[in-house]
């Protein structure tokens, strides 16, 4: 059709043009491309973890194992963070004033964590008890008891001592410096492995790039992780960082982008273990959260984005802080939600807080973890064109390939387009979906194999099976 537009068409034209244009911008598009042929890790089975607390009088409820279930956790770590060092099992008693809960003795505990369909992580105690304690402790938990515990950690944020000047962690050691924790935790392996030779013991470290890493103490001759490692060498099993990659002030869109940092914070780790011949020992993040807000959904996003990153760089498990934690005081998220400053995954039913046993949005971010990835899965190479979409891949053992895509516009939903290398996927597609006003993971078929749209702010799993 030849011909002019009419004038009133013409003078139509600009504002209708303005109005598409403004409605594209409000769809960011990036694109994905899965390697599948590219493998990264292998996801263990001790990767998705949460810390539990003997203070947590809501600890062994039957809601909190159902959802401690529902959510896949699968390793539980005790007596909780720096309680661990004031705490003795066989009396079930604190030192230095610390509060613990009468029914959170270790049996009860473990009742809790074999109901929830998980395993433990123990912290022994060091700052305050002995090596002989910590050896009846595995003697009761898998000579007495036969429950089989694996994984035992000697103390907590054991560099808190007071050695750098800051101090929070209990500590009665007359000398509290690296070489002597590095020399007690061969005395401990000896003590425990006496009893049970088939435990695996972790010490503690301290994470590249947080304090105190790169400090010489005073009387040492090198930073806390080259200190202790120079003495436990390879007799360690697993060597544990704790990960808060946070600071005061810090924005959402900077939080939000902090999980990409995993691979050089595990490589730097790698480094200090291969240094001193430990490089057999697993990696285990035993305390993890991310920065405020702390239980709204931008941290459904870093939790998820956090745990799988981790994974794709090699470390064995990370533990969440905390199944309970507590109000600390509400502001107010960029969505307009209300955030309780709560580290928690599930709500204490603080004063100011939602009633007890209702899931923080954190909760959801690890859930969807075993909605993607389970143990024996093969983690693979995959990248985004935008710096506000993160994705990662999954090949199945069972030879179908899941994507999580995580959108962290928390105004503009996403387009998503979808490559792969070294797979072919059907175009049925299967997506679990939450978003910033959700309630639930919701299942539905939608979208195809190459183009899916991700909502604001929102976490968008797609299950693909081979053609």
């Amino acid at each position: 059709m030849s011909g002019t537009l009419g004038a009133a068409a013409a003078a139509a034209l600009p504002k209708a043009t303005a109005s598409a244009t403004a409605r594209r911008a409000a769809i960011g598009t990036a694109t994905v491309t899965v390697n599948a042929d590219q493998p990264l890790a292998t996801a263990p089975a001790t990767l998705v973890g949460a810390n539990t607390a003997i203070y947590d009088a809501l600890l062994g409820h039957a809601t909190t194992v159902d959802l401690l279930a529902a959510a896949g956790i699968k390793y539980l770590r005790y007596p909780g963070g720096s309680h661990s060092d004031v705490y003795h099992w066989q009396s079930h008693t604190a030192e230095n004033g610390a509060y613990i809960d009468p029914a959170n003795t270790f049996d009860a505990f473990m009742t809790m964590v074999r109901a929830a369909g998980a395993q433990p992580i123990i912290t022994v105690n060091y700052g305050s008890g002995t090596a002989q304690e910590a050896a009846e402790w595995v003697r009761h938990a898998n000579v007495t008891k036969g429950y089989g515990v694996t994984y035992w950690e000697i103390g907590n944020e054991v560099f808190g001592n007071g050695h750098y000047g800051g101090a929070w962690e209990y500590d009665i050691n007359a000398d509290r410096s690296p070489r002597a924790y590095g020399n007690a935790v061969l005395g401990f392996i000896t003590a425990m492995k006496a009893v049970d030779p088939t435990i695996k013991i972790g010490i503690v470290l301290t994470a590249p790039g947080a304090w105190p890493d790169g400090i010489v103490g005073p009387g040492d001759s090198a930073d806390w992780n080259d200190e202790v490692l120079s003495v436990v060498g390879g007799q360690a099993e697993f060597a544990v960082f704790h990960w808060y990659p946070y600071e005061a002030g810090i924005s959402e869109a900077t939080m939000l982008a902090r999980p990409q940092s995993a691979a050089s914070t595990v490589a730097a780790f790698k480094a200090d273990l291969a240094a001193h011949g430990a490089s057999d020992a697993g990696i285990f993040v035993t305390e993890v959260n991310g920065g405020p807000p702390r239980d709204t959904q931008p941290q459904a996003l870093w939790a998820a984005d956090a745990y799988l990153a981790l994974a794709e760089a090699g470390v064995e498990n990370v533990t969440w802080w905390n199944v309970h934690n507590g109000y600390g005081g509400t502001s107010t998220d960029s969505t307009g939600a209300t955030d309780y400053n709560d580290e928690g995954l599930i709500s204490y039913g603080s004063t100011g807080e939602p009633p007890a046993h209702t899931p923080f949005r954190s909760y959801y971010g690890i859930q969807m973890i075993s909605r993607v990835c389970s143990a024996g899965d093969t983690l693979v190479r995959t990248t985004s064109s935008t710096s506000t979409l993160s994705a990662h891949a999954v090949r199945r053992t069972s030879g179908g390939l899941d994507l999580l895509l995580i959108n962290k516009d928390p105004a503009n939903a996403c387009t998503v387009t979808l490559s792969y290398t070294g797979y072919r996927p059907s175009t049925r597609t299967v997506t679990d979906t939450y978003g910033p006003t959700s309630t639930a993971i919701t299942r539905a078929t939608s979208g195809s194999a190459t183009s899916q749209i991700v909502p604001p702010y929102g976490l968008l799993a797609v299950h693909l099976t081979a053609s």
